[in-house]
């Protein structure tokens, strides 16, 4: 049996090693399970959430749900029509009260490198616009890879992939407190690794975007809830 390594750092931990280093029914706006709203709440949804281990598990995470959830959902509603408009070669996905980029690794980084493609700068300058204009969101980041090499590889490729996605972020004056990174190596498939088609679709990015705490607080107070 696999042992599956779970990798999380926040963005101005990031930051100091940088510097370090010198490098369904209910409609978009439904109701989510709330498994928690606090940061460590987002983090369980996806280590917990077995059935979806993906960026969604965080979005879940930080679902408050009824007319709290609906105004959060609203919101990212808007904000998902204009990243579908800005980002290329990027699916982008409303999630119960957030939104799903999934950034196919092919397009981000050459083979075997942890570093973003040139092309793929203005994608990310244009997420990282867009986390400016809505700043009462925050980001989990999550590296995947395929199951070609061994665990501790991709485990190590999945870390240093997500982390140079959100430097990029942090580069282009995106706060790193609003933004968390991890790697999950192989564990988390969602295509078939004996196909070629399959292994590029597990090699991934998925960015989650969701409410703020003190924002799901502040919509929550307002809303009576």
């Amino acid at each position: 049996m696999k042992r599956t390594s779970f990798f999380v750092m926040p963005l101005v931990a990031l930051a100091l090693l940088i510097s370090a280093t010198g490098c369904s029914s209910l409609g978009k706006t439904e109701k989510g399970a709330g498994i928690g709203a606090a940061a460590g709440g987002v983090i369980g949804g996806i280590i917990g959430n077995r059935s979806d281990n993906t960026a969604k598990g965080a979005i879940i995470g930080a679902a408050v749900g009824g007319a709290a959830g609906a105004i959060i959902g609203a919101q990212m509603d808007k904000q998902a029509e204009e990243l579908e408009d800005e980002l290329e070669g990027a699916e982008v996905e409303r999630v119960g009260e957030g939104i799903q980029i999934t950034f196919d690794s092919a397009i981000l980084f050459a083979t075997n490198s942890s570093t973003v493609s040139s092309a793929s700068q203005q994608n990310l300058m244009s997420l990282a616009n867009s986390l400016q204009t809505y700043p009462n969101t925050e980001v989990l980041i999550t590296g995947h890879t395929d199951a070609t090499g061994t665990d501790a590889y991709n485990q190590t490729l999945s870390e240093e992939r997500a982390g140079s996605v959100a430097a990029i972020l942090m580069q282009n004056s995106v706060q790193g407190t609003r933004v968390k990174t991890m790697g999950l190596g192989e564990t988390q498939p969602i295509a078939d690794n004996g196909t070629a088609a399959g292994r590029q679709q597990n090699r991934r990015v998925e960015v989650a975007i969701f409410a703020t705490e003190e924002y799901r607080q502040e919509v929550e107070s307002g809303s009576g809830e």
